[in-house]
């Protein structure tokens, strides 16, 4: 795009990508991100992670061979609204038979598309504890704009409470070590997960294995705790039989050093009684 060429101010267009790293070694491995954003002058959305770093620098997983790694890009472009509406037409910059067909969308379906978690909730009212919520609750909604689009018709303080409950759950499994599940933590990530289920009007299908995997985690933990002691009493123990063994050897060597030398002083040696008088005879 030349300069004479940039859009006007407040320019925005509606996009479905779908983004493919391919893993040369399995295709079945490779990685696709697949999403329908808006994106305009005022407003700036990033990406999210495809694949730990360490994964990626492994040449043995496939997705860099040979200092070379393949990314596919699908993407469909919309005009802006104004355009859309007077013409109706769709630009395309570049697709793919591969490409999900998004379908047709009612108008309520569009306008909420356009909408952000930050046109849904009041950043000011969340506490300091809550922000550190919001990047996390963003890089969900880009990945999965249903979140926003179930929201869009609810009160402030519905939805308020929804988001601020998805954060926690989010925070608990991006934060949270696995040793970090004791009762307490899970209880609170188990009521949480249940409210949301029940009331939030979320589709968190593709949450919930993850949620279940850490409630899972606090037998695991506990089981881990009873073993890793059990495995330092085997040690503390296998080292004091090695001291008592090492003893006894130290023991019997005493012992044939004693007998050798009694049977020296054995020979032609008479017992006699300490306890008898010594006594004497006047006549």
């Amino acid at each position: 795009m030349v300069a004479d060429s940039l859009p006007a101010y407040g320019w925005n267009r509606n996009a479905h990508f779908k983004l493919v790293l391919v893993n040369q070694i399995d295709d079945n491995r490779s990685v696709v991100k697949e999403t329908h954003q808006k994106f305009n002058g005022g407003y700036r959305s990033w990406g999210s992670l495809f694949v730990n770093l360490s994964d990626f620098n492994d040449s043995k997983q496939g997705y860099l061979v040979n200092n070379t790694c393949i990314i596919e890009a699908h993407i469909n472009v919309q005009a802006s609204q104004q355009r859309e509406s007077s013409n109706n037409k769709v630009h395309v910059i570049e697709t793919s038979d591969e490409s999900s067909p998004t379908g047709s969308c009612g108008s309520s379906e569009t306008d909420s598309s356009d909408l952000t978690l930050r046109d849904l909730l009041d950043l000011e009212s969340l506490r300091n504890e809550e922000l550190d919520f919001v990047p996390l609750l963003e890089e969900a909604c880009v990945w999965h704009p249903s979140l926003i689009r179930s929201q869009s018709k609810r009160t402030a303080r519905f939805k308020s409470w929804a988001f601020t409950s998805l954060g926690q759950v989010l925070h608990i499994l991006k934060t949270s070590k696995v040793k970090d599940m004791d009762e307490e933590t899970s209880k609170n990530l188990k009521g949480l997960w249940e409210e949301l289920v029940m009331a939030s009007g979320f589709d968190l299908a593709w949450l919930e294995p993850y949620v279940e995997s850490a409630l899972g985690m606090k037998n695991h933990v506990e089981k881990t705790l009873q073993v890793n002691k059990l495995k330092e009493s085997m040690v503390a123990l296998d080292t004091k039989m090695k001291k008592l063994r090492g003893e006894l050897v130290d023991a019997e060597v005493e012992f044939e050093e004693a007998k050798r030398a009694l049977d020296e002083l054995s020979k032609g040696h008479i017992d006699i009684d300490l306890n008898a008088d010594l006594c004497y005879s006047i006549y």
